[in-house]
């Protein structure tokens, strides 16, 4: 069970929610913040999205390739942002009645929405989902686009993550405290938040996480990931084609930066077979969370693996046998007493508070912004509207 801090009953809830890259559903996180502290971290839930609105949202990527303003909705896209946030209400309510969650009790709402273009390059990231429909049709208040203000200073617009590991940090129990820590979210894309003793947290995406081996396999044989890692566990790395993936630029750019899903190609069909291409993307991944150490301001004594390449079981080996050789430790979210699946989510719910208080989400060493600035965009709730079937 999460353990309750001193102030956590006299402070109201804020549920985080999360679409990821890896288009596969909405997470529900609820926790008790006052945007500083984190008092209690409550219930969480994954609500999956069905193949179709899967398929949905893989085709609003690729119309998104054409856009060049963050409000334009071309194509399907304001259909899509629609039956989106729809679904984003309809995951909250089940939530509540789920978790027994009184909507009373609920301060905020922190959404994301879905990721559908992120081109640092242009200072532009696109988010769709509706956080005034949302808010409307909730009857709770909802902060959203959290991500443009730090671009409009200037900033990567990601990883936003940074500032609720750094509140939890101190949460570490006495074996896992030595510093520096360093926690890697292994979703589609994989980031990296460094953590020392003083100085301010030093964060920004790794490399491929999940994205090409989920690519891979959907693309040539068509499921949607390697479940429990069965097709990687059949194959061998390929040297040449881990070497030609390690040897991008991108490795070497100095932090912080940033990547899209699809800045990383997928291999071609004759690259090797379908198991040992997979098996050679899990090593891909973890390589690049560890070659993340060469920008840091000093060598991480701990890892602490989240999202959900933590349960592939190459990329975790792979990862721990890559920090062992550099005098470092690997454990996953759940040994350091985190849920690894909700911390995006609970994230969410995390920084609607410290946009609702005015504090910083981004800062110059996460994403090159300026100057440490606040963001997100809140809504507040008008008459309830019907939430569409989708």
């Amino acid at each position: 069970m999460p353990v309750k801090h001193e102030g956590a009953e006299e402070t109201r809830w804020s549920i985080g929610l999360m679409s990821g890259t890896s288009l596969d559903g909405i997470d529900v996180a609820a926790i008790r913040t006052d945007g500083v502290t984190v008092f209690e971290r409550g219930p969480a839930r994954v609500y999956a999205y069905d193949a179709a609105f899967q398929r949905r949202l893989a085709a609003g990527l690729e119309t998104a390739k054409a856009l060049t303003r963050r409000e334009a909705r071309i194509g399907d896209l304001e259909a899509l942002e629609v039956a989106l946030t729809d679904r984003h209400a309809s995951a909250v309510e089940t939530f509540l009645g789920d978790t027994g969650l009184a909507r009373e009790e609920i301060d905020v709402v922190g959404f994301h929405g879905q990721t559908v273009l992120h081109r640092p390059d242009r200072a532009l990231t696109v988010q769709i989902g509706d956080g005034q429909r949302l808010a409307d049709a909730l009857g709770l208040s909802v902060v959203h686009d959290m991500r443009a203000a730090d671009m409009m200073a200037g900033g990567q617009g990601a990883p936003l993550v940074p500032a609720y590991h750094q509140a939890l940090v101190s949460a570490l129990a006495p074996d896992l405290a030595a510093r520096p820590v360093v926690f890697v979210n292994i979703g589609g894309i994989s980031n990296v938040t460094w953590l020392g003793e003083s100085l301010d947290p030093v964060a920004f995406d790794s490399g491929p996480g999940n994205a090409l081996i989920d690519r891979w396999v959907q693309t040539e044989i068509g499921i949607p990931f390697d479940q429990n890692g069965h097709i990687a566990s059949e194959g061998g790395v390929i040297e040449d084609l881990a070497g030609r993936y390690l040897s991008s630029e991108f490795f070497a750019r100095a932090a912080p930066k940033s990547l899209d899903r699809f800045d990383f190609p997928m291999p071609d069909a004759s690259a090797g077979s379908v198991e040992d291409v997979a098996r050679t993307l899990c090593f891909v991944s973890a390589e690049a969370i560890l070659k993340s150490a060469e920008h840091f301001p000093s060598a991480p004594k701990l890892w602490i693996a989240c999202g959900g390449g933590r349960r592939h079981p190459a990329i975790l080996a792979d990862l721990k046998a890559g920090a062992a050789r550099r005098g470092a430790r690997v454990v996953t979210a759940e040994e350091a007493g985190f849920d690894g699946d909700a911390m995006e989510a609970e994230a969410w719910a995390f920084l609607a508070k410290r946009s609702l208080a005015g504090l910083p989400l981004t800062y110059p060493t996460t994403t090159g912004c300026r100057t440490a600035v606040t963001g997100g965009v809140a809504s507040r709730p008008g008459p309830p509207k019907a939430v569409a079937a989708g």
